[in-house]
């Protein structure tokens, strides 16, 4: 029964947990993405700062996004609702 708990949390939290990860490589990602754009043009820096910016951009965007319907998503389980991004259980 403890071991069914612990899945339960992680589960619960997992999608919380990699907001973080998701930002930071989308970042890292355009910013060497400009940076080998910039060696292949020879225009060094501005597609290296252009990819920074985009993927900051970019990785806030979708950081929020995320963060809001997760957030309406506890709220509804809290109401009592079911979630949406749950899967049925399945009877074995």
């Amino acid at each position: 029964m403890a071991e069914d708990s612990g899945k339960h949390w992680i589960s619960d939290f997992g999608p919380f947990l990699t907001l973080g990860l998701q930002l930071a490589i989308s970042v890292v990602a355009f910013f060497f993405l400009g940076q080998w754009l910039d060696g292949v043009f020879n225009t060094a820096p501005w597609l290296m700062i252009a990819g920074l910016v985009l993927g900051t951009v970019g990785g806030f965007v979708n950081f929020f996004r995320t963060a809001v319907s997760l957030g309406k998503n506890e709220d509804r389980e809290a109401k009592g609702e079911k979630r949406e991004h749950q899967e049925p259980k399945r009877e074995d």
